[in-house]
């Protein structure tokens, strides 16, 4: 997996399931393709979401290798990595996660002695979105996807309900944001495209409903940041945040203020 190409899968790293071989630990960034989700499953293998919070230890400790202008979920990706006792990575650098997880995978690459494994999932199998449109409160809403992206198939959809708002974005790094919301509140953007395993899907990611009043949610210095602020600014009853690590006081009253006034929490 050494040197710079971005060709898909299948022609860089044709041998992933050898390099692999003998595994119990893999630790996964983005959504990798459903068939090496089905592989990892099938081997029995403990999955590990890097992007989520895993350990308990300072996020500036991976300063020296990934610099504070990469988003709070990447350098998340880097501090698990450099933590946990993994036996390789797997990691979507393709347009399903974003060009800056192409140098962490590289970065991961030197700092680790294990398989760095760059995939590209362009799948493009419907599996549909029923968590998102769910009565589930919006954080279960949000872990259930997560921790649906470690499985090839879906769980048994919850009761759906109709929307009073809407969280349009990635899942955030502080999930404490999700609190604040009705379990009324239906998840667009990236995280819909999570649920349906096709997280290259522009046009999902791009869906939004005028008519609920819909928090933009954006990871600080994360690319998506720019089409979350463009459909804020096209969405009639919008609330545009950018945050990084953490949930400040600042913003969890704006969320607050936002929704008691759209009549949102009823």
């Amino acid at each position: 997996m050494t040197g710079s190409s971005r060709q898909p899968l299948d022609r860089q790293t044709a041998n992933w399931q050898h390099l692999l071989a003998g595994a119990r630990q893999v630790g996964i960034v983005g959504v990798p393709p459903l068939m090496v989700i089905r592989h990892l499953n099938q081997q029995g293998l403990i999955i590990h979401d890097l992007d989520a919070m895993l350990v308990k230890a300072d996020l500036e400790t991976v300063s020296q290798l990934l610099p504070r202008v990469y988003c709070a979920i990447l350098r998340t990706v880097v501090l698990n990595g450099l933590h946990l006792d993994l036996d390789g990575i797997v990691i979507d650098v393709g347009p399903g996660k974003c060009d800056a997880a192409f140098h962490v995978a590289a970065i991961l690459e030197q700092a680790l002695e294990i398989p760095v494994i760059r995939t590209e999932n362009r799948d493009d199998a419907d599996f549909g979105t029923p968590i998102c449109r769910s009565t589930l409160p919006l954080m279960e809403k949000l872990i259930r996807i997560t921790e649906g992206v470690k499985r090839p198939e879906p769980a048994p959809p919850p009761p759906a309900c109709p929307p009073t708002a809407g969280f349009w974005g990635v899942p955030p790094r502080d999930f404490s944001i999700l609190e604040l919301f009705p379990d009324t509140t239906h998840v667009y953007g990236w995280s819909r495209c999570m649920e349906n395993k096709t997280p290259a899907a522009d046009r999902l990611e791009a869906h939004m409903n005028p008519a609920v009043p819909t928090v933009f949610f954006a990871q600080s210095f994360c690319a998506k940041t720019a089409l979350a602020r463009h459909l804020a600014g096209r969405h009639p009853h919008a609330l545009y945040l950018d945050i990084d690590v953490h949930t400040g006081g600042s913003a969890k009253a704006k969320i607050e203020a936002f929704l008691e006034l759209s009549g949102a929490k009823r």
